[in-house]
């Protein structure tokens, strides 16, 4: 498979039911949990694209955070999702098959957790357009992008110099620093990034 061309949702389907998720780290990332901690609004409008697993969406709930979203093309994944947040799905809690391309509403915040660098390359300035019509007004990106080449993909290789040329026309970079607190197999290869939705557009 050309897995460049064909990261469609049976592509990601088949991932997941052969437990082949190697982004998968088994709990929220410490620097988006830290992120998170600082937040003080709790009802917020928050954005998780290319969800996986959700261990953000977890620690957010359990932070008694009320409006959260989460979208993926899987519908083996978010089948599992909605079983696993039962509890919260349709309250505090919406859950979509689907792809980010064609999402519709609007967010205070969108958590970044390996979708950019999991998506075709070509399909970068379509997310950067894509993430400035969901953001509300003064809306943000936070989360972590990789500082790193890698051998084909996904994940696909990305660098500083790239996003901030990427980034700038829709967005003002609030911060993007190297993570100090990665996971050891990660250490040195990841940005931990806030961009605000530019309101001069």
């Amino acid at each position: 498979m050309d897995t460049i061309t064909d990261l469609n949702a049976d592509y990601w389907s088949n991932r997941y039911k052969q437990n082949e998720t190697g982004w998968d780290i088994g709990h929220v990332s410490a620097p988006i949990k830290e992120y998170v901690d600082q937040l003080t609004n709790k009802n917020i409008a928050i954005l998780i694209p290319g969800c996986g697993n959700s261990y953000e969406a977890e620690f957010l709930l359990q932070e008694g955070f009320t409006n959260i979203t989460l979208i993926d093309l899987s519908p083996v994944l978010t089948k599992k999702l909605e079983d696993k947040f039962n509890t919260y799905n349709h309250k505090q809690l919406t859950i979509i098959t689907g792809n980010f391309f064609d999402l519709k509403g609007k967010f205070d915040l969108v958590l970044e957790q390996t979708f950019f660098c999991a998506l075709n390359p070509s399909l970068r300035k379509a997310y950067v357009d894509k993430m400035y019509d969901l953001l509300k007004p003064g809306g943000k990106i936070a989360g972590v992008l990789f500082d790193h080449e890698f051998e084909g993909g996904p994940p696909f290789s990305g660098n500083k110099n790239e996003y901030e040329e990427l980034f700038t026309d829709k967005f003002i970079i609030k911060t993007m620093e190297p993570c100090y607190n990665s996971i050891e197999p990660r250490k040195g290869t990841e940005l931990f990034i806030i961009f605000r939705k530019s309101e001069s557009q």
